[in-house]
């Protein structure tokens, strides 16, 4: 995700890494090539032009020339501007209705549905009682699967092939009332592109129910042209905030940048893979920090705190500090990563290490490092004997691996201990210094 644009601004800061002290020229040039990422990642041309004039104001202001990190100094300016051009904070959704009315609208293709139900999981886990409408009936399709991921999502279902959007829409909204849902979300039609009959449909249904808010759907790899068409939705039919969808695939970046500039409504939340739970409130500071390639501790934090146990958690952390950790222990942590998605996945949200999804196992890997363990007896996994060549040979047999990955697995095991029992001195160490003591790149091999 977002590959290209991270990959300029890394390349810039190397280049101001060679400058022992900044000046206005190379703050100019600096300038330009920020400039050139923004436009080649199809952020709206205007908001490129206020962007970087504010970033060149700023930074060659006195406090920046003399500083005693200029680069560190530079960085922090693009990442402020970043953060102000996309909102600064995190923007909630209104949920002070009885039922709360939540409509989406957006162009064909753009993942209306699909995020209706992302949303629905997403307002379930705030206890909320739930329904969705399925209003988008120029697809009988759309009504079929929304009613699918509903009952995947654990959420009431509502539609009606019989009755025009509009007319489902009220009824939904009478149900919702009468069985005291908290939230009502409701789907609308797509077009391929924007027409005046799928604008009138929207509006009739909007001044039909009245919603709480009507959040447009932006698929992040159109670019410029979902926030040029979010600025259409906003005038015609008055939107209250954004949904990115598609931020992990080859996204530019030029939506979630520009698009709350442009409309001035904020971007209210992010759609980042095919799950359910891939859905997560927008952060401004987060995507600025993504942008830079600085990782996105924001959202790990919240990762680690929704799915892994803060008992457990302390547990594991005497074990590692004493470097008494055993196979049953990394089994248990193992399952715990694996809720909070794939290893490259969680690599790319740490600080530094997004360019070294090398040194993260592949979900197969993982898959076969679980089956070993598990082919292994208590007293193997709790380290109560040593797994000598016979054992090694069943391990192998029982997991449907080879010896070579056995061998490699404990290999690896004893690297890692001897990693924790260095602990201690690990902060004085480089990253090369780590990985020459792990044995590589990846800790397994």
């Amino acid at each position: 995700m977002l590959g290209t644009i991270t990959e300029k601004f890394q390349n810039l800061f190397s280049k101001l890494s060679s400058s022992k002290t900044l000046t206005e020229k190379n703050i100019v040039d600096a300038v330009t090539d920020v400039k050139k990422a923004l436009l080649e990642a199809d952020v709206n041309y205007s908001v490129v032009q206020a962007l970087v004039e504010r970033v060149k104001e700023n930074a060659i202001g006195e406090k920046v020339l003399k500083s005693v990190k200029p680069k560190e100094q530079f960085i922090k300016v693009i990442h402020d501007e970043l953060v102000k051009i996309m909102g600064s904070d995190e923007a909630t959704l209104s949920l002070d209705g009885s039922p709360s009315v939540i409509m989406l609208c957006g162009l064909q293709g753009s993942g209306k549905t699909t995020h209706i139900a992302k949303l629905a999981h997403y307002l379930k886990k705030m206890d909320k009682k739930v329904m969705v409408a399925a209003c988008d009936l120029q697809r009988p399709a759309a009504v079929e699967q929304l009613k699918t991921m509903a009952t995947k999502a654990g959420v009431t279902f509502y539609g009606d092939l019989n009755r025009k959007p509009v007319e489902v829409a009220e009824q939904a909204l009478k149900q919702a009332k009468q069985e005291q849902f908290d939230v009502l979300l409701v789907d609308t039609a797509g077009r391929l592109h924007i027409d005046q009959e799928l604008m009138n449909e929207l509006v009739n249904i909007k001044n039909t129910i009245h919603p709480h808010e009507v959040l447009y759907v932006a698929n992040a790899t159109v670019g410029q042209d979902a926030v040029s068409t979010a600025e259409t939705f906003d005038k015609q039919v008055g939107i209250t905030g954004s949904i990115l969808t598609m931020l992990d695939s080859q996204a530019r970046a030029g939506a979630a940048i520009s698009i709350q500039q442009v409309t001035q409504k904020p971007l209210k939340f992010e759609g980042n893979g095919e799950k359910l739970e891939d859905l997560q409130l927008f952060n401004p500071t987060s995507m600025a920090d993504r942008i830079l390639g600085m990782g996105d501790v924001i959202n790990l934090v919240k990762k680690v705190e929704e799915h892994i146990d803060d008992e457990e958690s302390k547990k594991m952390e005497k074990k590692l500090l004493k470097a008494a950790i055993t196979f049953d222990d990394y089994l248990k942590q193992m399952k715990m990563m694996k809720k909070m998605g794939s290893m490259s996945s969680l690599f790319q949200m740490m600080p530094g290490m997004s360019g070294m999804g090398d040194m993260a196992m592949s979900d197969d890997e993982l898959k076969s490092v679980e089956a070993m363990i598990l082919s292994m007896t208590g007293k193997e996994r709790r380290l109560e004997c040593e797994i000598i060549y016979s054992r090694r040979k069943r391990i192998a047999k029982g997991s449907g691996t080879s010896m070579d990955d056995v061998n490699r697995l404990i290999k690896g095991f004893k690297r890692i201990k001897q990693l924790l029992k260095r602990m201690p001195d690990l902060k004085k160490m480089g990253l090369e210094d780590i990985q020459k003591l792990a044995g590589g790149n990846n800790l397994w091999h």
